[in-house]
């Protein structure tokens, strides 16, 4: 008979950033080989638990032992299975004993073909395993997998064995139904006994039946022990704090995460601090609470921070008062020290600070932070010359912008940085747009974020990523695999995205080009061409990515990178263009056409076959290259219109008309004429077809 099935490993307190994953990771290789061993029925569904004290998981109907089934066993080789005379050879013999098959004989055997060797195989019947034998595997297994941030070791009560595990472990309990399952692990052997809140909860609890585990822990031991229904309780009361208060949460779900795994039996209350701590940026208010103390600020309908905040207590009481005060006096010198490093920074300006970074190493081949910030400020003065920013201002911004490194609020808290360089500027009296740069230099910082303000921090934020690929791709520290130390690919990224979304007419080659320029004295002299086009490389196969999780085709994407677009503002218009032409009835004609002339150029081009500079009109003696000669030529005054204005859907439709005359000329005209004269006219007339069309998007590649 099935029955539920329980494992709970009670420990001391696990990680809590790691805690979602234990739980997951602990339930899911427990199930995979009951799975494995046929122990689970088809309707046993897990319930994963994971609190800071224990990692479990339940399964609803779980059978005692699995079912004996048939197996078609290898034995050995016929050649070796026999001697001469065709009888069962000493080898067989031993192998046989080995596998507990000795009652066979060979006429119990069948032949058939394993690789280039005829080979006996075997039918048995193989006993299934039990609960107990598939169990022990299965949590000795488990927890040797488990995603562990770092063992410990530890001794048991019998001073002498050593366990290592992420935290020393108290019990484990193993019941199946009302019957406890003999398995041992961590040094402990099972049972029914665990324990409930380490403050709240009753302690020895013993667990009739399986089935009665949530229930027991949940009145008796005082906790949620589900991670997702615990977390959706901390939210709950939250949410209902903070409208009882009439404020908002703000951003709070990984915070929520790491809180839920701090706790057991979650409660929410209400605490504050003096108003005066308002008077620091909110920035690092926000950031010492929600980081150093787990704490939930609040924020008013402006989204502007006010003095009341919610913490999550482990302990349920009808009496809170001394955890609310206890905790107001944690964060009260927390705030004390934001403030004082907020005052004493205010006293020095930002540029007083930037000789600071000399003593500052950015990398032991591109010198000093110092350093560093030079080039950033030469760059930033060419880009802005190229995108039409204050080139001046530029400057100026690229010079402060990592002076907040030397400032203490971001000593303390490196996340504030760039934040802190904003505030510091704006205090020192610079221009808006200068502390903005300050701040968005940084941007975009990931997926999905904002993009720097246009003009000045824009320039900024191009210069801080192109400086920090040119000087690395300079000094051959490119990413490898999955390895990326310097965040490159993210640096990149960010280039396409600034340029692509804010419709900058700024060529990629001429930011490359600047970019290596201020990185040469670093890198030892003049840049090498294979360096820029390593890196314009490594942009472009960035690019593809972009491209395709906007939802274009392979195909599509290849159309355009493979011709390299030095003007990344065109390409969501060139690609809508393919897409408009590739809806046309005559697309797939002049596509595979297109993909033809492309083979017949690279294999006159690797013949050294001559092309002639241009199309002579006397050379053109087939009446269907004289028609494609004339349609193209037709063809193209329109397409230019359509081109200059930006048109780039009407410049591939102009060649619609084309479909006929191409036709024809494959059918009609030999392009590889004896006549070597009217062969390299032939081949100048398809480069010039194949260039027209060619202009928005390489059209052979999207031939199916």
């Amino acid at each position: 008979m099935s029955a539920p099935l329980l494992i709970e490993l009670l420990t001391e307190e696990l990680p809590p950033k790691a805690l979602k994953r234990l739980g997951d990771a602990f339930a899911a290789g427990i199930e995979s080989v009951l799975v494995k061993d046929g122990l689970l029925t088809t309707n046993s569904a897990p319930q994963v638990f994971a609190t800071p004290r224990r990692l479990a998981v339940l399964f609803s109907a779980v059978i005692p032992a699995a079912q004996s089934k048939a197996v078609k066993q290898k034995i050995l080789p016929v050649s070796v299975a026999l001697d001469v005379a065709g009888n069962a050879s000493p080898a067989l013999t031993k192998k046989l004993a080995a596998m507990n098959l000795s009652t066979l004989k060979v006429a119990d055997f069948t032949r058939e073909m394993d690789g280039k060797n005829e080979t006996f195989f075997a039918n048995v019947i193989v006993d299934g395993k039990t609960l107990a034998e598939s169990l022990q595997a299965a949590i000795t297994e488990s927890l040797a997998k488990l995603p562990i941030p770092k063992t410990m070791n530890y001794q048991l009560a019998d001073g002498e064995t050593t366990v290592q595990f992420v935290r020393p472990a108290h019990r484990i309990v193993a019941l199946h139904g009302a019957s406890v399952v003999p398995v041992e692990a961590l040094g402990l052997l099972s049972d029914r006994i665990t324990d409930g809140h380490r403050f709240q909860g009753e302690k020895n609890i013993s667990i009739p039946a399986a089935q009665n585990y949530l229930a027991l822990l949940t009145t008796k031991g005082h906790v949620i022990p589900s991670f997702d229904v615990r977390r959706a309780e901390i939210e709950r009361q939250l949410k209902e704090k903070a409208a009882e208060l009439g404020f908002n949460l703000g951003e709070y779900d990984d915070l929520l995460n790491e809180v839920n795994a701090l706790v057991e039996m979650p409660t929410v209350y209400v605490a504050q601090f003096e108003k005066e701590f308002l008077a620091v940026p909110q920035e690092c208010l926000i950031l010492t609470m929600r980081t150093n103390q787990k704490y939930f600020p609040l924020f008013d309908a402006q989204g502007k921070l006010v003095e009341k905040f919610l913490l999550v207590s482990n302990m349920r009481l009808d009496r809170p008062q001394k955890i609310i005060e206890g905790n107001q006096r944690v964060v009260r010198p927390r705030l004390a020290d934001a403030r004082f490093f907020f005052e004493t920074d205010k006293k020095s300006k930002l540029e007083t600070r930037v000789p600071e970074l000399a003593k500052v190493v950015y990398h032991n081949q591109l010198g000093s932070q110092g350093e560093r910030v030079q080039r950033l400020s030469a760059l930033a003065g060419e880009i802005a010359g190229l995108i039409g920013a204050d080139r001046a201002k530029s400057q100026r911004a690229a010079t402060l912008m990592k002076a907040d490194l030397q400032t203490l609020m971001v000593g303390e808290f490196p996340e504030l940085q760039g934040i802190m360089g904003r505030t510091y500027a704006a205090h020192d009296g610079e221009a808006a747009d200068v502390a903005a740069a300050c701040d968005e230099h940084y941007k975009p910082r990931f997926a999905g974020d904002s993009l720097p303000s246009a003009g000045v921090p824009t320039a900024c934020a191009l210069a801080d990523k192109l400086e920090t690929l040119a000087g690395l791709f300079g000094i051959g520290q490119v990413p490898t695999g999955d390895k990326d130390p310097f965040a490159l690919r993210r640096h990149a990224l960010g280039v396409l995205r600034i340029v692509m979304e804010q419709r900058l007419t700024v060529l990629i080659s001429d930011l490359v080009d600047c970019a290596f320029n201020v990185v040469n004295p670093a890198i030892g002299g003049v840049t090498t061409t294979a360096k820029k086009s390593h890196l314009l490389d490594f942009i472009y196969d960035r690019l593809r990515g972009v491209l395709r999780d906007q939802g274009y085709t392979a195909n599509e994407v290849e159309s355009v990178i493979v011709q390299r677009p030095n003007r990344l503002d065109r390409l969501s218009d060139q690609l809508a263009a393919v897409r408009v032409f590739m809806a046309l009835p005559e697309a797939e004609s002049l596509t595979a056409a297109n993909k033809r002339v492309a083979n017949i150029l690279r294999k006159a081009e690797e013949t050294n076959a001559n092309i002639a500079p241009q199309v002579s009109s006397a050379l053109l003696t087939e009446s269907a290259e004289q028609s494609l000669h004339a349609a193209l030529a037709a063809a193209i005054p329109a397409a230019q219109k359509a081109f200059d204005a930006g048109d780039y859907a009407g410049y591939l439709k102009s060649f619609s008309a084309l479909k006929t005359p191409v036709d024809a000329f494959f059918t009609e005209v030999m392009v590889m004429a004896e006549d070597l004269a009217v062969r390299a006219n032939r081949l100048a007339l398809l480069r010039d077809l194949r260039s027209a069309m060619n202009r928005v998007a390489d059209i052979a590649k999207l031939a199916a």
